[in-house]
């Protein structure tokens, strides 16, 4: 068997969760498309999908938005325990050290359950809202029961009620972040419970891949460049100064997607709608319109379409999260994702032990030196 570093191409797994078609620019959550959730659903009607394999009933729906807003609740273990951590620790690093302690003060076990799905989702949020203030000096906003996810973990950032334009963008950003796939983070995460591991263990590994910058990484660039252009009336002297110097023009283009990212196709829509309610949205949209024009002039036939990271940069700073934040905003929502594909590992479960090629030295008879040129 060839050897294929990073395992690309290889498949893993069967799932029945999602299908990331990059070929025909198609993202399917337990088939349906995710734009067409992003746009009309709640984070709770899509993160029930993902765990049960079908839209919630109304009764459903309403009894698991009850759990979720119960579960949201931080015990008073895990706030001290934040509180001791250094305040320049990454929020990242804090955030997978509170799951890790709340696995601990809980409880976990081997076979993962929806319950454990549920609570590790709902308390995300808190967790991130609570150490954000924390690090501003701010005292610990509560969860707010009747408020639904998105809206909650905007009130708890804030202290305020968001408003609802607000509310709709970040839903959809967080429902579109839920699932894509067998990525670095979920294979992490998979590959950990397949060892019989509990699901909260399992979602501190998926923490710790997201972490990293080229998973995780956040879509600052894009937030730098719309900053930079600030007005409509700069957009095309601005983009024309950068293309012309030879450079970038920040979330366009995608190493999977071939076609339009359906991620980004669903975020315009909702950005559409919301234009004329902020400034930030409409400024989101002129500058997309102006670069996709832009860039069939100066590199005809390349097909860069707009991808995901522009307009999760868009309503990121729309919505007023920082940027350090946002590899945190994006990890509470592939909470969903993570722990449904731990629900379907656990289903299925075969320990993962992949091979590896040796290519170091070999030792030479009667306890001589290595030799270094061995072959394999």
């Amino acid at each position: 068997m060839a050897n294929v570093t990073g395992l690309e191409g290889v498949v893993a797994a069967d799932t029945d969760i999602s299908l990331v078609d990059g070929e025909n620019g198609r993202l399917v959550y337990r088939g349906y498309g995710a734009k067409e959730l992003a746009v009309a659903k709640r984070f709770e009607e899509a993160a029930f999908l993902l765990w049960n394999g079908r839209l919630p009933e109304r009764d459903e729906l309403e009894q698991a938005e009850k759990r979720m807003a119960t579960h949201r609740e931080l015990p008073e273990p895990i706030a001290r325990i934040l509180d001791a951590l250094p305040p320049a620790a990454p929020v990242m690093s804090a955030l997978q050290t509170a799951i890790a302690a709340l696995g601990a003060l809980e409880g976990d076990q081997w076979p993962p359950t929806a319950a454990r799905a549920e609570r590790l989702t709902a308390i995300v949020p808190t967790i991130i809202a609570y150490w954000a203030r924390k690090a501003k000096g701010l005292p610990a906003v509560q969860p707010e029961p009747r408020l639904g996810h998105a809206a909650n973990y905007l009130y708890m950032l804030t202290g305020r009620r968001p408003e609802e334009a607000h509310v709709q963008a970040l839903n959809a950003y967080l429902i579109l972040c839920m699932e894509h796939g067998l990525n670095a983070s979920t294979f992490a995460g998979r590959v950990i419970l397949s060892t019989q591991s509990d699901m909260t263990s399992a979602v501190c590994g998926a923490v710790g891949a997201m972490k990293g910058p080229l998973h995780g990484g956040a879509p600052s660039e894009v937030v730098a460049m719309l900053e930079a252009i600030g007005t409509k009336e700069r957009a095309e002297p601005w983009m024309r100064s950068v293309l012309e110097r030879g450079g970038r023009l920040m979330g366009f283009g995608h190493r999977i997607y071939k076609t339009k990212d359906p991620r980004a196709e669903a975020l315009r829509e909702v950005t559409l709608r919301l234009t004329g309610r902020d400034p930030a949205f409409d400024l989101a949209v002129f500058v997309e319109q102006t670069a996709i024009r832009l860039l069939e002039e100066y590199k005809p036939g390349r097909r860069l379409y707009t991808n995901v990271e522009f307009y999760a940069a868009a309503i990121l700073r729309a919505v007023r999260i920082p940027a350090e934040l946002f590899t945190p905003t994006f990890t509470a929502g592939r909470m969903a994702g993570w722990t449904a594909h731990l629900l379907e590992q656990a289903s299925v479960n075969r320990i993962f032990r992949p091979q590896s090629v040796y290519t170091g030295p070999m030792p030479l008879a009667e306890g001589g030196e290595p030799e270094r040129n061995a072959t394999r």
